[in-house]
């Protein structure tokens, strides 16, 4: 038994299941069952060792006959492309939870019991976050490896082990054989007909049933979810931005969808999703392209998109620290107030302001204001990127809003949303 498993072993493909490492330690005496100079990563960085196995039990998956570990794309199928699939979160910041933690536990046992019984599973390992020191490792356990290659595409590439050596990864688990009825046999219903995606906050888990795996947007905003605390834990500050190099200036962005939605392809990465720590400012999430650094530096700009058609608001204007935190929290558009810019943050938007306001002042970062609707028409695609790019070339006044009703309605919203708003943060 204990000469099979070591010649599985060393064809560098897969690990021996949970049941057959038993039965090998039980027979190997004292001797161990793993030669040390074998426990080392493999070529093209796959790395394995008897521990997974273990590491899977752990989670509650037990390994029925073979795991594959971080298997080339060439070993995968070819992926799916969906999209608009539910997507449930258990433990944002300010809001009652999609389902319950009763709900979540019955979930992930059911999950895991239906894996468990596959007979192969796929296991990848990878990061949320470009930068090492303040990015939530991952590790995504799966009965399809059409799975691992998408979610490979979505995640940064991690050294070996370093899941397995992290203080708290996420787990993300992928049952697409299991039946779609999984949601209702726990009182859930995401009426998702292909899947849906279902994240705890609380567990730092994703699950990911039928062909949700597919829905690139819905996992990232999943996965945003679950390790926003992991990165403020570490240091890292998670922005619902996106990314701007002008020159030699790195630029944060905080904008609607709306206005940016044609002109992706001038940003450094189309998702709105960044980190800032003392290290530089990092992507959430990889971009394609492999010319661009991992960490850009420390921002030398932000500028904050608002949607007023009022003309309370000017078309562009410079703020102050104090005045930028006030309008991250507020982001108004047209009579909608969006804090942080952002769906739903798991993180306290008050908090994350506080936060940004200090790395403003401490880092002498520039703050700007632009007015998507100021004029007839609004800036859209290539229009709104010479508004934003004209604001950060030239002289811009000071923010003086016109009017004092737009001025009364901000006030209104944050003293409802925010009662301890500190009294710095000023319009």
């Amino acid at each position: 038994m204990r000469r099979r498993l070591v010649e599985v072993w060393r064809s560098g493909r897969c690990f021996p299941s949970s049941s057959a490492l038993l039965s090998s330690r039980r027979n190997a005496g004292s001797a161990p069952s793993v030669p040390l100079q074998q426990d080392k990563m493999k070529q093209d960085g796959r790395g394995f060792s008897y521990g997974l196995n273990w590491a899977l039990a752990g989670k509650g998956v037990i390994v029925k006959d073979k795991a594959f570990h971080n298997s080339m794309v060439s070993e995968l199928h070819q992926k799916e492309s969906l999209s608009g699939l539910p997507v449930l979160v258990r433990g944002t910041s300010g809001g009652a939870s999609e389902f319950s933690k009763a709900q979540s536990s019955k979930l992930l046992k059911q999950i895991c019991s239906h894996i468990s019984s596959i007979s192969n599973i796929y296991v990848y390992d990878g990061a949320i976050g470009s930068s090492p020191k303040c990015d939530a490792k991952v590790r995504v356990i799966s009965d399809s490896p059409s799975a691992i290659l998408s979610l490979s595409s979505v995640l940064w590439k991690t050294p070996v082990r370093a899941v397995s050596h992290d203080s708290c990864p996420l787990t993300i688990y992928v049952a697409m054989s299991i039946s779609l009825s999984v949601g209702s046999n726990i009182s859930l219903d995401p009426k998702g007909h292909d899947g849906f995606i279902a994240a705890d906050v609380e567990r730092s888990s994703v699950v990911l049933t039928g062909k949700a795996f597919a829905d690139i947007v819905g996992v990232k905003e999943a996965l945003t979810a679950v390790s926003e605390p992991i990165i403020c834990a570490r240091g890292g500050l998670p922005l619902s931005a996106r990314l701007l190099v002008h020159g030699y200036n790195v630029v944060l962005l905080f904008a609607p969808e709306a206005p940016i939605v044609s002109c992706k392809d001038q940003l450094e990465s189309a998702d709105a999703g960044l980190i800032v720590s003392s290290e530089g400012t990092a992507l959430l999430f990889p971009t394609g392209y492999s010319d661009g650094p991992n960490v850009y530096k420390i921002p030398d700009a932000i500028v904050l998109a608002s949607s007023d058609s009022t003309g309370t608001l000017p078309p562009s204007s410079k703020l102050t620290p104090e005045q930028a935190a006030y309008h991250f929290l507020a982001g108004y558009q047209n009579g909608t107030f969006t804090p942080v810019f952002s769906k739903g943050s798991s993180v306290n938007p008050l908090e994350l302001a506080k936060a940004l306001l200090a790395k403003l002042k401490d880092n002498q970062i520039s703050c700007f204001l632009v007015n998507v609707s100021a004029g007839e028409k609004a800036p859209l695609g290539n229009e709104f990127m010479k508004l934003v790019q004209s604001t950060l070339s030239k002289k811009v006044l000071p923010f003086e809003p016109k009017g004092g009703y737009l001025k009364a309605k901000y006030q209104s919203f944050l003293s409802a949303k925010f009662p301890e708003k500190p009294e710095e943060f000023r319009f």
